[in-house]
């Protein structure tokens, strides 16, 4: 059977998180105005820890100078959530989707998320889960993914981090997510070795597109080059 829309898909390389955001807003405002269709960005972010719309500045264990000396900024952002860390080696996937008619809820969009990715890892021989009470995507005690998102007039924008070769030591600079409970985890931990950025983008796109019953077109550079009422969900 055909389906019934397209997603473009845009690998933009490595992008500071001022500049992602930036760009996200240009694309939600263009698609609440009908003048361009659905869009997934994938891409890395240089060192930079965000504070969610719920975040909590004590959830930052690390000192500033300390932060600094690490090349690492701290930002808010007016996604869901609580604060995460964004760096090399995570996959950043942000969906720009207009919801409307039929997926209208928010609780089934985050569901979406999380059983893309943990379809996609999946690819990878990583059997992942969600855990009871939490957003992400698990496994076992260990965060694999983190999902923060906002919609507004049921326009989606930020989304999801996925930890491909992501350096976890920079997750000791924070309480995750507000969870004081559970950890951290790595495609590359998880394995030992991590596919490469390029194929887990792959894994993610074919995902997205069986998830939400669409089809990709993808453009720009690929991955690994450098190149009215607001709802808010996550736990970074």
């Amino acid at each position: 059977m055909a389906r019934n829309f397209v997603i473009s898909v845009l690998q933009l390389g490595t992008l500071d998180y001022p500049t992602g955001l930036s760009l996200q807003k240009r694309l939600v405002d263009l698609r609440k105005d009908g003048r361009i269709g659905d869009v997934l960005l994938l891409l890395e972010h240089s060192p930079v820890i965000t504070l969610g719309r719920n975040g909590k500045q004590t959830n930052i264990v690390a000192s500033p100078e300390l932060l600094a000396q690490r090349g690492v900024e701290v930002l808010e952002s007016d996604r869901g959530g609580d604060v995460t860390f964004h760096g090399p080696g995570q996959l950043v996937g942000y969906p720009i989707l207009d919801l409307k008619p039929d997926r209208c809820d928010v609780h089934r969009y985050v569901r979406d998320l999380e059983a893309v990715l943990i379809r996609a890892v999946e690819r990878f021989g990583i059997r992942a889960g969600r855990m009871p009470g939490l957003t992400g995507v698990w496994v076992g005690e260990d965060k694999l993914a983190a999902i923060g998102i906002r919609i507004s007039r049921w326009v989606t924008s930020h989304g999801f981090a996925l930890n491909v070769t992501t350096d976890l030591d920079h997750f000791g600079y924070i309480v995750p997510c507000g969870i004081i409970d559970k950890g951290v985890t790595s495609i590359e931990r998880l394995l030992g070795q991590a596919p490469t950025m390029a194929d887990v983008a792959a894994a993610v796109i074919a995902a997205f597109a069986e998830v939400f019953d669409a089809e990709t077109a993808e453009s720009g550079p690929r991955i690994g080059h450098q190149g009215s009422g607001v709802q808010t969900w996550g736990r970074g």
